[in-house]
């Protein structure tokens, strides 16, 4: 009985090291069974409804966490790019406001706006 006292005291740092790593396994071990057994939460699905007049609200929300919209003719499409320029936005972008409409080109797809010889834009948040 002397020997393991002796042997515990001078383990102490050992055994404290053993006991931490056992509990952090117990511990890991009883989150996973939990996460099998925790409800799931149903997916999240964004739907839109059809709105008279062809016209409907796109959100975006930056980086910073600012939320801008902008409405979109549907017949218009959903990027923007100028006759004069080489890259194309989403409508509600820095560099797409300052297009004069006369000089506005829409595209309903970015494919569509990479076929034309058009890029990405780099200041605009998504593309």
């Amino acid at each position: 009985m002397e020997k393991v006292k002796a042997w515990v005291i001078n383990s102490q740092n050992d055994l404290f090291i053993a006991v931490i790593i056992f509990l952090v396994g117990i511990i890991g071990f009883g989150l996973g069974r939990l996460s099998i057994v925790w409800p799931q939460s149903e997916p999240i699905t964004i739907e839109e409804p059809e709105e008279a007049g062809n016209k409907k609200e796109e959100k975006n929300t930056t980086s910073e966490g600012r939320e801008s919209s902008a409405i979109i003719n549907s017949t218009q499409g959903r990027y923007v790019a100028s006759k004069s320029g080489s890259a194309y936005h989403f409508p509600w972008c820095p560099g797409a406001q300052k297009i004069k409409e006369a000089n506005k080109i829409w595209f309903n797809s970015k494919e569509e706006a990479e076929a034309k010889g058009y890029k990405a834009a780099g200041n605009c948040e998504g593309l």
